[in-house]
């Protein structure tokens, strides 16, 4: 079963984690027959719910952090609820579709699926997706971002966090007509909005939690900035996603 990882940095993690593109539901929403009720999985602050609600009459969206559900704007069609994945509270064949965004990797595989399984309604659609490390304009500020995920943040990344780096290859999906597909994320940051970013790494918050609250960001703060420069820049963040139905008995 996953962890809390991300209750104390909740509000920078509305603020300065991404919103999935409309090309995502774009893809995603055509694959889904049925529009009675979804359930957005682990959907933190609710960006994902939001996004969904117009096009389903009801919507759950549950999650691990109490806190992250204190930051997921109220919709009059979307319930919120504190719930793992793995044994939600939820009636056999209730939805027509399932969605989690960016937190397969932390789930425990076969009983996520069992469970998502068992929720689905006949011919729902379960889909997962997650983003990678962004890019940036320059091969000088990329090589700083990539050491400072690769090398300096590397010891407080949980090892779940390895899927991310190869699109959820080695995690099961076993599910029928699967669709696959990548979509990109174009941000125009400041230097600040980018370490704003970074402070809501899983690392980052494993690097203040063994070292008496430091803030391993500041250890890159002060050459990103310097390369950066006073300008916005563009910030691309790929997205992969799948998608499939159950299984046929």
């Amino acid at each position: 079963m996953a962890l809390d990882r991300f209750s104390t940095q909740s509000a920078a993690y509305a603020q300065y984690r991404i919103n999935y593109p409309a090309a995502l539901y774009d893809w995603l929403l055509p694959q889904v027959s049925g529009r009675e009720r979804a359930w957005d999985c682990a959907t933190g602050n609710g960006q994902v719910a939001a996004a969904l609600a117009p096009h389903f009459a009801h919507l759950d969206a549950t999650d691990l952090s109490a806190n992250q559900l204190k930051q997921a704007p109220a919709l009059p069609n979307v319930q919120y609820q504190v719930s793992p994945a793995e044994h939600s509270p939820f009636a056999v064949a209730s939805f027509d579709l399932i969605t989690v965004g960016q937190a397969v990797h932390w789930f425990d595989e076969p009983a996520w699926h069992r469970e998502a399984r068992r929720v689905l309604r006949p011919g729902g659609v379960l889909a997962e997706w997650g983003y990678q490390l962004c890019r940036l304009e320059t091969p000088e500020l990329n090589r700083v971002l990539d050491e400072f995920h690769d090398v300096t943040s590397a010891p407080y990344w949980d090892a779940n966090r390895r899927h991310i780096a190869n699109e959820y290859v080695n995690i099961p999906f076993p599910f029928a007509e699967v669709q696959r597909a990548h979509f990109a994320v174009e941000k125009h940051w400041t230097v600040a909005d980018m370490l704003n970013y970074l402070g809501t790494w899983s690392a980052t918050a494993n690097y203040a939690r063994q070292h008496d609250g430091a803030d391993m960001v500041a250890l890159v703060a002060a050459e990103l900035t310097r390369l950066w420069g006073a300008q916005p820049r563009q910030v691309s963040f790929p997205v992969f996603a799948r998608a499939g139905k159950p299984l046929s008995l």
